[in-house]
């Protein structure tokens, strides 16, 4: 999502209370309100007439700027309608906190009613999604700063906070946003990107490896063969220096399938790249999805029956050897083998 775009459609929706501080400053409390429901109508039937709809921020906004602005007035009191932009600010926040923090992005469902062709692959989505937390963390600052300020003696403080202050805010939110923006594409500028898929193993997109790699938990595919020698199994065991299941045994074969690779071409790379074969049968066995703490995966498995001789990759395989099935069945659950592999082992494929 466009972030000045969800900006662009949320702020409107102020726009009364901004009004009323200015008219307030000249005329007073009650001439404030008059003109800033008057923009507020006018807002509401240019909204209607332009997209054919009812903005209901716009009513929001506008039915508690009556309500606290009646309440102040009845009262003579103005610490109602003093806190009304506080309270909208902190709604707003609870709403942002909602989709940043949750599995449903709320901010996300409203914006696609209004752009219509807005496409986001979960890459995207998983930046917005950070962006969002950045975002609630700045805005509850600000909301809480201008609830207090309604118990400030000093009206200029909460004119500033309640209006031309979260446009400075807005400012500075945008500029640090623009800051992580141009440091994340040179980080990953030279980095391997890889496919980014759904649950049936559809390319969405791609995204940098390191992402994929720090618990975003985006879906994206790799391949495991399982090499059999009449009744025996092939496995390897992982170097020390593996940031993930270092020392372990594992599957003969396994790895990622690049950007703009197919399955069959990622197989018979990372195949010759760990184990030295290039000439080989497979069967394919069916797919399945595994999510580990850092990680989440579609796994297109295959199986093969090959003699060798077999020649191991020095930087990313430690050792090469055959284990027989009793071998394999005395050694479950002692953190000899990976748990990806003990999976495989007790659920997808028959020795």
């Amino acid at each position: 999502m466009n972030k000045l775009e969800l900006i662009k459609r949320l702020l409107p929706g102020f726009l009364p209370i901004i009004v009323f501080i200015v008219v307030d400053e000249i005329w007073g409390t009650l001439y404030g309100l008059i003109v800033a429901i008057a923009v507020g109508i006018v807002e509401l039937i240019y909204t209607y007439l332009k997209e054919g709809k009812i903005d209901r921020f716009i009513i929001f906004d506008v039915g508690l700027l009556v309500a606290l602005g009646a309440v102040s007035i009845a009262l003579d009191n103005e610490m109602f309608f003093k806190l009304k932009p506080g309270i909208i600010s902190l709604l707003m926040t609870g709403l942002i906190g909602f989709s940043a923090f949750s599995k449903h992005n709320l901010l996300l469902q409203v914006t696609k009613r209004y752009m219509k062709q807005m496409q986001m692959n979960p890459y995207q989505l998983w930046e917005m999604q950070n962006s969002l937390k950045r975002f609630f963390w700045v805005l509850l600052v600000y909301s809480l700063a201008a609830l207090t300020s309604a118990f400030i003696e000093l009206k200029a403080i909460w004119s500033f906070l309640n209006g031309p202050g979260l446009f400075v805010i807005m400012g500075f939110y945008f500029a640090f946003e623009w800051f992580i923006k141009k440091r994340q594409n040179a980080k990953f500028k030279d980095e391997e990107w890889l496919p980014l898929v759904n649950d049936e193993g559809q390319v969405l997109g791609s995204a940098p490896r390191s992402v994929v790699h720090n618990g975003s938990k985006l879906l994206h595919p790799v391949v495991h063969l399982h090499v059999f020698n009449n009744d025996q199994l092939l496995l390897q065991k992982r170097p020390d220096h593996k940031l993930i299941q270092p020392g372990k045994w594992d599957t003969a074969v396994g790895g990622h399938v690049s950007a703009g690779e197919n399955i069959e071409q990622a197989l018979k790379k990372e195949t010759f790249e760990e184990i030295g074969i290039n000439k080989f049968n497979t069967q394919s066995l069916k797919p399945y999805i595994w999510e580990s703490e850092v990680e989440k995966e579609l796994v297109f498995l295959f199986r093969t029956k090959h003699n060798g001789p077999f020649k191991k990759a020095e930087n990313e395989v430690e050792e090469l050897r055959f284990w027989s099935k009793e071998e394999i069945k005395e050694n479950l659950n002692k953190d000899i083998f990976t748990p990806n592999f003990e999976h495989e082992f007790n659920n997808h494929f028959h020795f």
